[in-house]
């Protein structure tokens, strides 16, 4: 399935590197280890569900991603040794829609507990709209739907509340499945839950009072996250990364910056920002990171979901004029 090609593929490479660094600690070993181990062992899908399943585990789990470093979630194939795992696994977490090959595999597994994260908060339909025109040719001429069946953004950890909402019905399904340690379990989710609620705090407070409520980015990969704050997400969707925008766009993207006070055009840490610094030089913004934290690498403005979701504040803050 060859739906999901370039435009994201520089993020993606985030997703697995992020699991040698350390944050995620049981995650950096081989993926050997996935099943079988004295833990309860959960394999996860990928960045964002292996962060949950570590911060929720704590030392009674086992955690292995999937998407290993240097590959990119979307494109990502089940080898014949991770479908063995699988088998093995206590715990499979994923979220739907994002990586097919981890769909079939899971759903053909006997993996004994299987959490679906979309099924663990509501999914919404953004990034149809590009600019406020629909392009019906986008998708299939780029080549990246980036989006659940029915079109729905799979983006949901991008949201705090969301992300707590996912973090919550994990938890629950740890309890269950390893009933022994379901305490700990529940412990360790009120503290991921409390610290997800401070982060919407300081989301919330921060883009409150703000000199424009839109921002541009390479990538549709913010929508509940403008949702949530009351802002507007102009996505250069569609376009591959090492492509140039088509002049149209440039100029409709141009417009809108200066009839809404735009200063910055966001690109993705290992994204290609040629595509951002085209928008930019025409309408002569600046070029800035925005995160969609797919993953976490030594480009990352942090070691793990916190800090660079913060570190995404701040951008947004500096971008969007906070006062």
């Amino acid at each position: 399935m060859n739906v999901r090609r370039r435009r994201i593929s520089g993020i993606a490479v985030t997703a697995a590197a992020a699991l040698g660094l350390g944050t995620l600690s049981a995650c950096a070993g081989d993926s050997s280890a996935a099943g079988n181990t004295d833990k309860f062992d959960v394999v996860a899908s990928f960045y964002p569900m292996a962060f949950l399943a570590e911060q929720i585990g704590g030392d009674h789990v086992n955690v292995t991603s999937l998407t290993q470093p240097g590959q990119e979630p979307h494109d990502l194939e089940i080898s014949a040794k991770q479908r063995a795992q699988l088998e093995e696994t206590d715990a499979a977490l994923f979220l739907k829609g994002l990586q097919p090959s981890v769909d079939e595999a899971i759903a053909q597994s006997g993996a004994k507990t299987k959490i679906d994260a979309t099924t663990l908060t509501s999914l919404e339909e953004h990034g149809n709209e590009v600019g406020g025109h629909e392009d019906e040719h986008t998708e299939e001429e780029h080549g990246h739907d980036h989006a659940t069946e029915g079109g729905q953004d799979p983006h949901i950890w991008l949201d705090p509340v969301k992300y707590a909402e996912v973090a919550e019905g994990v938890g629950k399904a740890f309890e269950k499945a390893d009933p022994d340690n379901a305490a700990d379990y529940k412990k360790n989710t009120e503290a991921l839950v409390g610290k997800l609620g401070e982060l919407n705090t300081k989301f919330e407070t921060g883009l409150k009072d703000t000199k424009t409520k839109v921002f541009i980015t390479t990538h549709a990969a913010f929508g509940y996250l403008a949702e949530r704050y009351g802002l507007t997400e102009e996505a250069i969707s569609g376009l591959d990364p090492e492509s140039e925008p088509s002049a149209a766009r440039v100029k409709e993207l141009a417009e809108t910056a200066e009839a809404d006070g735009v200063s910055t055009v966001f690109y993705e840490t290992l994204v290609s920002d040629r595509t951002a610094k085209t928008v930019a030089k025409d309408a002569h913004l600046k070029t800035d990171v925005l995160d969609p934290i797919e993953g976490i690498t030594d480009k990352s403005r942090g070691d793990d979901y916190f800090q660079v979701m913060e570190a995404n504040l701040k951008a947004l803050q500096t971008a969007m004029g906070a006062k």
